[in-house]
């Protein structure tokens, strides 16, 4: 990057989109699916897990690319401090099955969409290992 003085403005131009598709994609699913489970935000965290892995794979060797899509948008798309208050909540509400089905479902499925993320990035850029 000729100019690092541009890499904030990268991130920021890359948080706004992903704070705002997470705030509605979160209304959308409550409003659709009822708020008896974080239904949106277990949706955004396999998600922006899946993008996680696929810009991560792509952008690496470009600083303004990784700024703007993985430190802006997936950064501040994901939420896994979000994740952390609803399975709080849910367990405090002696919600136990549900609280553990949200930790282990969110966190084994991040993990295994950042590889499907991965996996899509080389399959796409035909660099299959």
């Amino acid at each position: 990057m000729d100019n690092p003085w541009l890499l904030p403005l990268w991130i920021a131009l890359g948080a706004i989109p992903g704070a705002l598709c997470r705030h509605y994609l979160i209304i959308f699913f409550a409003e659709n699916m009822g708020t008896d489970f974080p239904f949106g935000t277990l949706f955004v965290n396999l998600s922006g897990s899946i993008f996680m892995g696929f810009c991560s794979t792509l952008d690496e060797n470009i600083p303004w690319l990784n700024g703007l899509a993985t430190v802006g948008f997936i950064a501040s798309y994901t939420t896994f401090s979000t994740y952390a208050l609803d399975t709080s909540k849910l367990w405090q509400q002696k919600r136990y099955t549900s609280a553990l089905s949200y930790f282990i479902g969110s966190a084994l499925g991040g993990c295994l969409g950042l590889e499907l993320g991965i996996f899509f990035a080389n399959w796409s850029s035909g660099h299959l290992y």
